[in-house]
């Protein structure tokens, strides 16, 4: 068994997001399809779970089903 630590990112509307702090996610907030994939290609490396609001996640599309990204969530909407 491997033990991994890292950062838990969230990603995408500002206004879904802010209660996730509260749980130590690192917020990243992000509107509109160039925020969202600079936001995405920023993250440094220490993030392993990244959560993504709806939006957000429909921008990124092909990049999440790369086998080197984090593990990721969508959040509800």
């Amino acid at each position: 068994m491997s033990s991994r630590e890292g950062t838990v990112a969230a990603v995408g509307n500002p206004a879904l997001l802010e209660g996730y702090r509260l749980a130590g996610a690192v917020l990243y907030p992000a509107a509109g399809a160039a925020d969202v994939r600079a936001v995405w290609a920023g993250l440094p490396d220490s993030v392993c779970v990244v959560l993504l609001t709806p939006d957000a996640a429909a921008e990124l599309g092909i990049e999440l089903a790369d086998p080197a990204s984090p593990l990721t969530a969508v959040l509800p909407s």
